[in-house]
């Protein structure tokens, strides 16, 4: 994993990741480690975080797993003082960490699975980038990419409202706070990824082999985006080539949006 000087983009830099135990979050820690970074991962599973970091290790690189759930506010706090406190400064954050709740017609989405979802998708960013905001703004800067949905702004399908609406709510607050912080040298975006290979994009009772025969009949490139490929765009936001893209929310989804 250990990056050459002309590919390591983020060499001497540290980067949290929010829910960085599997799917998603694990491809982008990987990939931010990669590229020299110092990587923090965060969740509420042990076992999963340590699995990346270890994931890290082996390939050479440096992770700190730190057990937090980000919509408890004490825990948000603690997490970006501790990545501080690990490695001398916080310059990306990754707000990945969301769940799935309340799958179906709105009239029957439950209240719990409703406030749950709310609190973890959105309470739970806007806590992350009050932060990280107040550190990297007290410190030279930084850079935020939020993890949205291709069902949030840009695309509905049926019985997927209460997730939508959490996500919508993402990429709304990308915008407003990248206006309001690109001032203070923080630049922040999103990512609004389709269905990915990860086991969110699997509906109950369904194969891998079953559902990538219904996104090869559902979406205009016929597959998947592969986790890499939604993290290659992270890692892009983040890096300084992209320092004129400020409240970007980039689409990856196989053209299922378009």
């Amino acid at each position: 994993m250990t990056a050459s000087t002309a590919t390591a983009r983020f060499a001497d830099r540290t980067v949290l990741v929010t829910g960085g135990g599997s799917g998603l979050g694990r491809a982008i820690a990987l990939a931010f480690a990669a590229e020299g970074a110092k990587v923090v991962v965060s969740g509420r599973t042990a076992q999963s975080l340590d699995e990346t970091v270890q994931l890290i290790g082996t390939a050479g690189g440096r992770g700190l797993a730190v057990v937090a759930d980000t919509a408890r506010p004490a825990e948000v706090e603690a997490l970006v003082q501790r990545t501080v406190e690990a490695f001398g400064g916080l310059d990306v954050a990754v707000n990945n960490a969301g769940i799935l709740r309340g799958i179906g017609p709105i009239a029957e989405v439950e209240l719990d699975d409703w406030q749950e979802q709310l609190n973890t998708n959105v309470t739970g960013v806007w806590l992350a980038m009050k932060h990280e905001i107040a550190h990297m703004k007290a410190h030279g800067g930084g850079a935020i990419v939020n993890i949205a949905s291709n069902l949030g702004a840009h695309r509905r399908v049926p019985n997927m409202v209460a997730y939508a609406t959490s996500k919508a709510a993402v990429s709304a607050l990308t915008r407003g706070a990248a206006l309001d912080h690109i001032g203070d040298g923080v630049r922040i975006n999103a990512v609004s990824p389709g269905s990915s290979a990860t086991t969110m994009s699997l509906r109950p009772g369904e194969s891998e082999a079953q559902r990538a025969d219904r996104i090869k009949s559902g979406t205009p490139l016929g597959r998947l985006a592969q986790v890499e490929e939604v993290a290659a765009a992270v890692l892009y936001l983040a890096s300084d080539a992209a320092g004129a893209v400020v409240g970007a929310d980039l689409v990856i989804d196989s053209g299922s949006a378009a």
